[in-house]
């Protein structure tokens, strides 16, 4: 992935979108808002299998290589092993 700077249009097409479009408007990692504390990175998330290996495994282009470097992702369909916990923790978009 390439750093888009502020103002630069990034094209987005995943499983989930298809032509969608975005402005980036802050510098990458910044620009939250301050309430916005997560526990986890993007990056850690990954390396503990988050949704049975399928996080993020379509859009891999839109997000810093480095993210994805331990990542534990299902080559094909979703592998419950995968996840730290070794449980099915997801649940369908429709929640």
């Amino acid at each position: 992935m390439v750093k888009a700077a502020v103002g630069t249009i990034v094209l987005v097409n995943d499983r989930m979108q298809t032509g969608y479009r975005y402005r980036c408007s802050a510098p990458v990692g910044r620009g939250f808002d301050p309430a916005f504390k997560p526990d986890l990175t993007p990056r850690e998330m990954l390396e503990l299998g988050v949704f049975c290996g399928k996080y993020m495994t379509d859009c891999r282009e839109e997000f810093p290589a480095s993210w994805f470097k331990r990542a534990r992702l299902a080559p094909a369909k979703r592998d419950c092993s995968l996840n730290y916990f070794g449980v099915d923790a997801s649940q369908p978009l429709s929640e």
